[in-house]
């Protein structure tokens, strides 16, 4: 045969009447949409081939003549009918939660969301994990609510990778190559010129094109460097999703911050807000500051002041090393013009992504957003107090529990992640209106209304459909390794669906702990092989393809799953993606999730499972802290806060197989009347009933919305008005407050009973009472309007203050030589041993945070 040198495509032509589907095809809607998903099914295309799921690409293929049949097959014409006015009917809905709000929103323009990926189905793989699936169904959820919203990533030609398993239980990963034009993205054109956008390289300006996705009623836009314009190592930029060295990453950054905010200038977009995912996109602040500069002759500071009171940043990664850092040398390679055409000192611009100005320091894209934005979250309550203890040093000297890093517990988007047949569960029982409820707890008690049978045959249903699919993956995996025909046969008899079937599936980094269970393979032997009530276990995940140790961690997992004396109760399908993970949120019972506290900042894995009626067995970490009630799922261990890793490890590996044999076995195979495990059903609608309008992400983007997006499209607005007047303003305050701080301090301070005639110092004092504290401040030329002196105080252990409190001393009198008496009172509320301490504080009516100056005075 002849080598091909030119590879083209042929596609059907769509008959008029089928001239709906071009609209679905082209808006990722279908990907929660089942009816839309059902309808692309009888364009008769494979469905395992991955390139074929969504719905362009089976168009792409499906023969001609089976479209003409299709435009003359009336019952699918009702269907195609429905579906697409249902779409419509979605599209141009009027009561929406963005509409409702609309005369009182301060956002007029939209929020403009960056993130290094993004997950909304299998068949775009524009992700890696948890990260992209959260960005996805985020951008879902801010469809639903119809938020003034936009979204920016990066366009990947190589996605991430699809994972192989070998014989020997070798990851191995495979470049996926896509062609962009198999999938559901349109090319960016302006007066019919496609959209490049430009950033500098050293000695160089790179181009992206821009694509354009639309996901329900909201645009994603996505920069591509593979492009002829450019040389052959800049094409490759956004080739691969978290590839390359760190030199490749401060390019990629580069493009996906600069460049994203280029492109929605060059799209005449301007958004009030900008809120980062996590740090990859920091330098989008950068281009801001110069955006500003170039266009209103601000200086830096007081450009600064207006970036940052739009700016949220989102951080997920409780430990530093899962943060960018670049060295100097690294930074002033791509970055040498920028200090100057901002008119600032190099210095001065490294210093903006390091906590402490130390010369062997690195450049933290985290720290660059935390110190540029005003408004800053984790994803779980745990993991907030985590960041604030993780970046307290960005924040010198301010109590920890003040540090301004607030909590939004991620959520799932319950459209997408529950099953068909769960929408159809969830009309009937509870009511057609139940995806309009998702945020409301009173209405999910009607799960109670669920039959025991119904809501128990269709788990079984599902969990049939989960095996059947499992044995199918392992059995083309063992096809593709060449092994013998027995062992590709013996496939079809692994698992049984009247087994209490656990799910472990996520990315294999080593604090997710996957070998945990098989610390103890004895005990775990039993458990699988048991006669009356075994268990059977589903691994998956993938790991990073430079993380030997994850590597070496799933083929442990994979050798366990082929050692014959488990009997195929353990196995481990490969290439974990949206669809194995859905296929398995289906149809497990039970949620395996066991990392090293307090080290998953959220999790959201375990969010899919109770939308289809699974349970949950879970360190008590990131988003299960806040769910376990006791009577919806386990909890593994207990809350430790110290000791090693060896320490944790045993407590948990014991607690796991404890809970196992005396609590969830016995649990499932429970049947009083010999057919239905009724104490477990009971704990299905418990987990469905707390976890669905809890943990979804309508709750968690109206959350964003109201505690975030509008305070800052608020603070931005002050800022920017009038040519940026209170920017400039409040800027030359800083500088000023500033230099005069050095010579700040308190002098001297007393407690005493309020209301004594002596007004006496004493050292006890009677719950009730309110007690008197006075200090004597030294401002020099500082106004005393231009700080705040408070009294700080709590309970006090080993010479420590602990849960702080603060008040005001707003009484002030001038003493003369600038200084001042301060005073006020708090209340001796309970018994104890307590503490005082006094400090200062700048305040300015246009400051965003509290310590967004990061200056604060002790007494010492």
């Amino acid at each position: 045969m002849m080598e091909t040198i030119v590879t083209y495509n042929v596609v059907p032509r769509l008959p008029a009447p089928l001239e709906p589907m071009r609209e679905l095809v082209y808006n990722l809607w279908w990907t929660w949409e089942p009816a839309a998903r059902r309808l692309f099914r009888h364009l008769d295309v494979p469905l395992w081939d991955r390139t074929n799921h969504n719905p362009l690409r089976m168009l792409q293929l499906c023969k001609q003549a089976r479209l003409v049949e299709l435009a003359d097959d009336e019952t699918f014409l009702r269907e195609l009918q429905g579906v697409h006015e249902r779409f419509t009917a979605y599209m141009t809905r009027p009561d929406t939660y963005g509409k409702r709000r609309a005369a009182t929103t301060p956002l007029q323009q939209p929020v403009a969301y960056f993130s290094a990926e993004y997950g909304f189905h299998e068949s775009i793989p524009n992700y890696s994990g948890g990260l992209g699936i959260l960005s996805g169904d985020h951008c879902k959820s801010a469809s639903d609510l119809d938020l003034n919203f936009v979204a920016v990533g990066l366009l990947y030609r190589d996605g991430y990778f699809k994972q192989q398993i070998n014989k020997d239980g070798w990851q191995e990963a495979v470049r996926l190559d896509q062609n962009f034009h198999h999938l559901p993205i349109r090319e960016v054109k302006i007066d019919g010129q496609s959209l490049k956008v430009a950033v500098s390289f050293p000695g160089r300006q790179v181009v992206a094109k821009v694509w354009h996705i639309q996901v329900g009623r909201i645009p994603l836009y996505l920069l591509d460097t593979a492009i002829s314009e450019n040389a052959p190592e800049d094409q490759i930029v956004t080739s691969q999703l978290y590839g390359g060295d760190h030199d490749f990453r401060v390019r990629q950054e580069i493009v996906l911050g600069m460049g994203g905010y280029r492109a929605l200038e060059a799209m005449g977009i301007h958004p009030a807000v900008f809120h980062m995912n996590e740090g990859h996109s920091a330098f989008l602040i950068l281009e801001r500051v110069r955006k500003l500069i170039q266009d209103d002759t601000l200086d830096f500071n007081s450009a600064l002041q207006v970036v940052a009171a739009s700016s949220i940043f989102t951080t997920h990664t409780p430990v530093p090393a899962g943060n960018d850092a670049f060295t100097a040398e690294l930074m002033k390679k791509y970055f040498s013009d920028y200090p100057a055409g901002v008119g600032i000192a190099f210095d001065r611009f490294f210093s903006l992504g390091q906590a402490t100005v130390e010369p062997e320091n690195t450049f933290s894209m985290t720290i660059l957003a935390l110190r540029a934005s005003r408004f800053a979250n984790g994803v779980s309550r745990l993991h907030g107090e985590v960041s604030r203890g993780l970046w307290k040093n960005v924040w010198k000297d301010v109590p920890e529990k003040e540090i301004p890093i607030t909590s939004i517990t991620n959520g799932v988007h319950i459209k997408t992640w529950a099953a068909g047949e769960f929408h159809e569960l969830y009309a009937k029982y509870l009511g057609p209106d139940w995806e309009d409820q998702l945020t409301n707890p009173d209405y999910w008690r009607g799960v109670i209304d669920i039959p025991d049978e119904v809501l128990w045959e269709l788990h079984q249903l599902l969990k049939r459909r989960t095996i059947d699919f499992v044995r199918e993956r392992i059995r083309r995996q063992r096809a593709r390794n060449a092994e013998p025909p027995e062992e590709i046969r013996h496939a079809n008899r692994l698992l049984n669906s009247e087994v209490l079937t656990i799910g472990f599936a996520r990315r294999f980094a080593t604090y997710k702990r996957g070998t945990l269970l098989f610390r103890d393979p004895e005990r775990l032997l039993k458990l699988v092989t048991d006669a009356q009530r075994p268990v059977q276990f589903i691994f998956a995940g993938k790991a990073h393809p430079a993380d030997e140790g994850g590597k070496k961690i799933i083929q442990e997992v994979y050798q366990y799953s082929r050692d014959p004396q488990f009997q195929g109760r353990i196995v481990f399908v490969e290439d974990y993606d949206t669809n194995v993970g859905r296929r398995l949120y289906h149809g497990v019972d039970l949620w395996l999730n066991n990392p090293l506290r307090p080290l998953e900042a959220s999790g959201t894995s375990g969010m899919k499972l109770p939308p289809n009626g699974g349970l949950n067995f879970s360190v008590l970490d990131g988003w299960w802290l806040e769910s376990w009630n006791g009577k919806n799922g386990w909890a593994i261990g207990s809350d430790i806060t110290e000791g090693t890793q060896a320490r944790q490890d045993e407590v948990d590996i014991q607690s796991i197989f404890s809970v196992l044999e005396n609590q969830i076995i016995p649990l499932y195979y429970a049947k009083p009347d010999g057919r239905l495990p009724l104490a477990w059903i009971q704990l299905m609608r418990e987990s469905i009933r707390t976890v669905v309008p809890v943990f979804n992400t309508h709750r968690m983007v109206s959350e964003y919305n109201e505690r975030l997006y509008e305070p800052a499209a608020i603070a931005g607005a002050a800022l920017a008005a009038d040519h940026c007047k209170k920017a400039r303003a409040l800027s030359k305050w800083k500088d000023e407050i500033r230099r005069q701080w050095p010579r700040i301090h308190v002098l001297d301070y007393g407690i005493s009973y309020h209301y004594a005639d002596d007004h006496d110092a004493r050292e006890v004092f009677y719950v009730g009472e309110r007690l008197k504290v006075t200090a004597t401040v030294h401002l020099g030329e500082v106004a005393p309007e231009n700080v705040r002196v408070q009294a700080y105080y709590g309970p006090e252990l080993e010479g420590k203050i602990t849960d702080a409190s603060v008040a005001d001393l707003a009484d002030v009198q001038p003493l003369g030589n600038g200084d001042f008496a301060c005073a006020g009172d708090i209340p001796a509320s309970d018994s104890g041993v307590y503490g005082l301490n006094i400090r200062i504080i700048p305040t300015h009516e246009n400051l965003t945070q509290a310590h967004e100056l990061r200056l604060i005075t002790w007494a010492r």
